[in-house]
């Protein structure tokens, strides 16, 4: 047994000194941005990335190796669920995982890839292919390389190590100069191999031409990101019907159509923002919601006017975020019509509609008590904007009559760029006097407002002991996400996201 002991040893460390260069993976990712500590050891290397408890081979007496013992097919989805630098790196921590990454669902994101260098780009995305076995999970890449490099795109698509690729996503950067293209590129037709497979799909700064959008076809995609995409009405409509199962979709200052109609029986949520358009291109400026059954979130960001008409969305239950600043807009629920947030006619109520935002160019209480009437059935209430005026806002006796019949279901009022003057004191009073089920009112101050001063002046002149709601509280904060304006993809796609508009951060 004693003689047996060196010679043990010395396999260890040939071993080790054979495992010394990183697997091409790992180099082709570090390669572009090397770190001064690249040059040590080994050891050095693994304490930047830490190896789970009991991934090590020759750990201690009584350490048993507890997660390697897990089948390869679950250390494999462990695997793929890493940030892909550290998914590669699980090949240094033991022979038990050299061979698990490359058999692993792949999950190549680039976004740490080096920005200012497309050839060491491109050079680390084709090494990782290149060494990867497939099958693919998600592969996220600059759009911007459609443009400059169509082929090797292409020749990216057609990788084993992307086979029944789940999730694909053509980001775009701000750096790219993309308003200076003439013509935007297509993406490659060999897109369409992943028919049968594709769940999630982001497109961005391309161009999606009929000839190609009429020969995809993705019966389980669920999201649909399309984001600065020049795309033509006929071309859009075969796009959205080739999808039968999405669930989101996503349209972010994508031109060259000027409607979008919405007949889907699988669609739960929508988010869309326009954008000025450039040159002779149709310019988004309708959204026609004509059937569908299961839509529960529509969000949409009006900066450059976009007329919406809602036909048939019976589960609808988060709207936001229509705006007063186009006075002219028109906004058809059924047959209740608003001119921007004023109501013309009210024929038709919501009632399935629970959360609303709103961007108010001037804080009137006569075109919210409207948009009441509309949705009666609100629990939250977001006002966005306002900072520009106030109305007077007196309501006591302008609607006392209403308010025997107004039947108010508010929980959460959240009002934007609250000053504490008059206007705006009766503006916020008018929800603590009437919403009897009340549970927060939440006033956007400014940070020279944000004082224990300001707050006990506010309680006093809002009349706190008067409330409805004797649960209801006032809370004071400088800060909202406001996500009206800038629409993120995340707000629109995370189905367990109900309310986009509540601040987590």
């Amino acid at each position: 047994m004693e003689a047996a002991g060196p010679s043990a040893k010395k396999k260890r460390s040939d071993e080790l000194e054979a495992d010394e260069s990183p697997p091409p993976a790992i180099a082709a990712m570090e390669a572009p941005n090397p770190q001064p500590a690249a040059k040590k050891k080994r050891s050095s290397h693994i304490q930047e990335s830490a190896p789970p408890p009991g991934a090590g081979e020759g750990g201690g007496a009584g350490e048993a190796d507890r997660i390697s013992g897990l089948p390869d097919a679950i250390l494999g989805e462990i695997i793929s669920l890493l940030p892909t630098k550290d998914g590669a790196r699980t090949q240094v921590l033991a022979s038990r995982w050299r061979h698990l990454w490359r058999a692993a669902p792949l999950n190549l994101d680039s976004v740490g890839f080096p920005a200012e260098d497309d050839d060491a780009y491109a050079r680390a995305v084709s090494r990782i292919l290149s060494t990867h076995r497939g099958p693919g999970r998600r592969f996220r890449v600059a759009a911007h390389l459609i443009h400059s490099r169509p082929d090797t795109v292409d020749a990216w698509l057609r990788s084993p190590a992307l086979d029944n690729l789940q999730e694909i996503d053509f980001y775009h950067r701000s750096m790219d100069p993309y308003q200076l293209r003439p013509s935007p590129s297509p993406p490659p037709a060999s897109i369409s191999r992943f028919s049968g497979s594709l769940r999630v799909a982001t497109f961005s700064k391309c161009r999606i031409p009929d000839s190609l959008a009429e020969t995809l076809c993705f019966p389980e995609l669920k999201q649909l990101g399309i984001e600065k995409v020049r795309i033509s009405e006929g071309a859009f409509q075969s796009l959205i019907s080739s999808c039968p199962a999405l669930e989101c979709l996503f349209v972010n200052e994508s031109f060259g159509f000027s409607c979008l109609r919405i007949n889907s029986n699988s669609l739960r949520s929508i988010g869309v923002r326009a954008q000025r358009c450039w040159r002779d291109e149709p310019r988004f400026d309708e959204l026609i919601i004509e059937d569908a059954p299961c839509l529960e979130k529509l969000l949409y960001a009006d900066r450059f006017g976009i007329r919406l008409s809602v036909v048939a969305a019976p589960k609808l239950t988060t709207f936001g975020c229509p705006s007063d600043t186009h006075r002219d807009l028109r906004i058809l629920f059924g047959a209740t019509e608003f001119q921007g947030l004023n109501t013309v006619s009210l024929m038709t109520v919501m009632r399935s509609v629970k959360i609303l935002a709103v961007h108010l160019w001037i804080f009137d209480l006569d075109k919210v008590i409207d948009l009441m009437k509309c949705f009666p059935c609100l629990e939250k209430l977001y006002m966005m904007g306002g900072c520009n005026s106030t109305k007077a806002n007196f309501w006591r006796r302008k609607h006392r009559l209403l308010l025997k019949s107004l039947d108010i279901h508010l929980k959460t009022v959240v009002l934007e760029c609250y000053r504490g003057i008059n206007g705006l004191v009766r503006f916020a009073s008018f929800f603590l006097m009437n919403a009897r089920e009340l549970e927060v009112l939440r006033l956007v101050v400014g940070t020279e407002d944000y004082n224990e001063q300001f707050f006990a002046e506010q309680h006093m002149m809002l009349e706190m002991e008067k409330r409805a709601s004797r649960g209801a509280r006032l809370d004071f904060t400088t800060h909202t996400c406001y996500v009206g304006g800038l629409l993120p993809i995340k707000h629109v796609c995370e189905l367990s996201i109900t309310d986009p508009f509540q601040c987590r951060c």
